[in-house]
């Protein structure tokens, strides 16, 4: 399988209660649990991600959380209490498509900002949109981050919230650009954006660099 790109490939080490809770609500498959190991895949073309996902699962004994096809990309995520048993499924996939982990995508941040004290009105119509995380209250402060290719925002999530004391609000993960929305205090959104900058740093500083990023 020498014809799939890897956009994505992002080892979380340890799940955040908040990130593992509100990947439970949207996980088709078995759920992870705080503390759980994460590994989140993405490739190009979509169709791809079934052969590797049945190549994770027989490698080792991680769960499958989700799998999302779509016509360009597909998404996987694999979870086990051992990180040792998901380091060694993402190992077996990228044998089968003669990729490194450094070959991945780099990560572009699309969009970050924080917007302070937000208003009563504002923060109902995000809590009437968006109904899987926690209610944005009136006079907090919400960090919103895009990146491109969308599964990096999984791990930057998780980064984030294990370096402030804030509370998650959304979590995308599929399609062109991942979106992530948090909500705290002004210092604490601002010690959570540093941190999802710091970690998508570190995701860049191993990957390849590409015409475009």
């Amino acid at each position: 399988m020498n014809n799939i790109d890897l956009r994505v490939y992002s080892f979380i080490d340890s799940l955040q209660p908040q990130l593992a809770s509100y990947l439970a609500t949207s996980s088709q498959g078995f759920l992870p649990v705080p503390g759980d190991a994460c590994l989140w895949i993405e490739v190009a073309p979509g169709m791809a991600v079934h052969r590797l996902s049945d190549i994770a699962l027989k490698a080792t004994n991680v769960r499958l959380g989700e799998q999302v096809v779509e016509r360009a990309f597909g998404s996987m995520e694999i979870h086990y209490r051992n990180q040792s048993d998901v380091l060694a499924s993402g190992e077996a996939v990228l044998r089968e498509i003669n990729h490194t982990q450094e070959e991945r995508l780099p990560c572009r941040i699309a969009w970050k900002e924080i917007i302070r004290a937000i208003t009563p009105d504002h923060a109902t119509l995000i809590n009437r949109q968006l109904r899987k995380g926690s209610m944005l209250l009136s006079g907090k402060s919400m960090f919103i981050l895009e990146t491109e290719p969308a599964g990096y925002i999984v791990q930057a999530a998780n980064e984030a919230e294990k370096a402030a004391h804030v509370t998650l609000i959304d979590v995308r993960a599929f399609g062109n650009f991942g979106r992530l929305i948090m909500m705290g205090s002004e210092a604490e959104t601002e010690e959570a954006m540093r941190a999802a900058e710091a970690t998508i740093a570190s995701i860049n500083a191993r990957a390849r660099r590409t015409e475009g990023f």
